[in-house]
């Protein structure tokens, strides 16, 4: 079964195509200016079209010349929110479509851009099955202790107001996947998944569900990631909306000037790294700050799932800067955590155990493939 796996931006579209039965990537690429331009192209970067209907036209001909008359069997759409309706994958058609745009104020950067990608294909290939595969449905299992926050209930009534986490198809294809390296059942697996990027999450799995999440109600809580904020005092907003900033101007300062941005200067962890190693003050505290953040999470989730059985890096960050995994492991001292330098270090695309053996807790790294969980959702779907 070969599946098209679909990420469409406001501006831009990424693709791959799978053979789910051999777990293998057979073309991928990257459409880019989507409606910024008058059409245009480049080895896996086409740039120009006037929408994302003409983006799919150069996705049909770039896989074609690829793959000749392979034919695809179905299409996977990663879709960002589905709220509280949406726990598990689901066959698009019309009523799915309009509910997931029904969606678009909870996540308004991404939910429309994911409705054009799927309308995109109803136009070309009306026949084709889509599925939707909701970065929220794993976390759908949070008890209401975790995803309550204390407002007054008319919030959550009324708006919806609650953590919804994200990050989820990657924290379960990574959890699946650490079950597998400790040779348990997922169903036993106990643990806490960083999964560090640009975006950043941290995830508590019980019994193989999550049970908290540091990303609430949009992706901006929790952790400090590239260029966003994670926890702050709500007060700020207020005390700087009092001082004449518009919601405009907080929401981009936020999302896009802080994080590593705002501590460093610079949103990429190997230059913020590199910087600290040469005596870069300012990236030395970035690094402090964004490791006592998410020690601190690390700690209080290890309670939560009632002792973890494992700690899992994944994601650019938690596969590629052992940099930051050291500083994170060094505050995870009374947690009885140790890792094992020279394993900390080595490189590998393959799931490894990092610490050492007489580590109180396993620390893994696991990479993850959003791409490929999402394929293989979505020929599941498709053959149930």
């Amino acid at each position: 079964m070969l599946v098209l796996v679909i990420n469409s931006g406001s501006s831009s579209l990424k693709y791959q195509v799978r053979d789910v039965a051999q777990g293998t990537v057979l073309t991928e690429g990257l459409i880019e200016k989507i409606g910024m331009g008058n059409g245009g192209g480049g080895d896996g970067e086409i740039e120009g079209p006037r929408d994302h209907a003409e983006a799919l036209e150069l996705v049909d001909a770039a896989i074609h010349r690829e793959l000749g008359d392979q034919e695809l069997a179905a299409v996977g759409h990663r879709v960002v929110h589905g709220g509280e309706r949406f726990a598990e994958p689901v066959l698009i058609d019309n009523e799915i479509t309009r509910a997931i745009e029904r969606l678009n104020p909870l996540a308004p950067l991404h939910n429309p851009a994911n409705v054009l990608g799927i309308r995109a294909i109803t136009k070309k290939w009306p026949q084709m099955p889509q599925v939707a595969v909701f970065d929220t449905a794993f976390h759908r299992t949070l008890p209401e202790h975790a995803w309550r926050y204390a407002v007054p209930d008319e919030l959550y009534t009324n708006h919806g107001i609650r953590r919804y986490g994200f990050h989820g198809t990657s924290h379960e294809y990574v959890g699946r996947r650490a079950a597998a390296l400790l040779d348990i059942p997922v169903e036993e697996f106990d643990g806490v998944i960083a999964h560090l990027g640009n975006g950043a999450s941290v995830t508590a799995i019980k019994g193989g569900h999550s049970v908290d999440t540091s990303m609430g109600f949009t992706p901006l809580e929790g952790l400090v990631m590239g260029t966003r904020s994670g926890d702050l005092d709500p007060s700020i907003l207020v005390f700087l909306g009092r001082a004449g900033w518009t919601p405009e101007d907080i929401d981009s300062m936020l999302n896009r000037e802080s994080g590593l941005k705002g501590l460093a200067g610079n949103n990429d962890m190997r230059s913020v790294v590199e910087a600290s190693e040469g005596g870069n003050a300012r990236a030395s505290v970035a690094l402090a700050v964004a490791s006592y953040r998410l020690a601190k999470y690390i700690g209080g989730y290890h309670v939560a799932v009632g002792g973890a059985k494992a700690l899992v890096f994944t994601a650019g960050i938690g596969e590629n800067s052992h940099q930051f995994r050291a500083l994170v492991a060094e505050r995870l001292g009374a947690l009885g955590i140790e890792l094992d330098a020279g394993l900390n270090t080595g490189r590998s695309k393959e799931p490894r155990v990092i610490s050492t053996a007489s580590s109180a807790i396993p620390v893994l790294v696991v990479p993850t493939d959003e791409e490929r969980a999402i394929a293989e959702a979505t020929a599941a779907v498709v053959r149930g």
